[in-house]
């Protein structure tokens, strides 16, 4: 759980760790899942890098329209080393294949996270 915390953080920062951090006993099963095996054992290994994983996981968080996720995910794609102008390539692309409502969604979600930590 260790390095899964670690990576979570350096890519969320102290923000994305509140929700390990404020767990309680019914929702620490997910926290631990989350924490463990999405970050400890997938994203990081080294077959993609953090800046790949990030660009895939913005598109597919796109097409499934989960806002939340994906607003998240923009921020932490800035600080795995994804630029602005790639972000707004990847929901030009995904758009053309999830349709207009979940890809205009998708822009709303990114332009205010982006907004939020200042890289807009």
């Amino acid at each position: 759980m260790r390095r899964g915390a670690e990576l979570r953080e350096q890519i969320f920062g102290a923000e994305g760790m509140k929700s390990l951090e404020n767990a309680d006993d019914f929702q620490m099963p997910l926290q631990d899942m989350v924490t463990r095996i999405c970050f400890g054992e997938v994203w990081s290994r080294p077959e993609l890098s953090l800046k790949i994983r990030s660009m895939l996981t913005i598109a597919l968080l796109a097409g499934q329209s989960r806002p939340d996720q994906l607003k998240n995910h923009v921020k932490g794609a800035i600080s795995n080393g994804v630029t602005k102008e790639e972000i707004r390539e990847i929901l030009l692309h995904a758009t053309l294949y999830i349709g207009l409502p979940a890809g205009s969604d998708s822009w709303r979600q990114a332009t205010a996270a982006l907004k939020e930590i200042g890289a807009y």
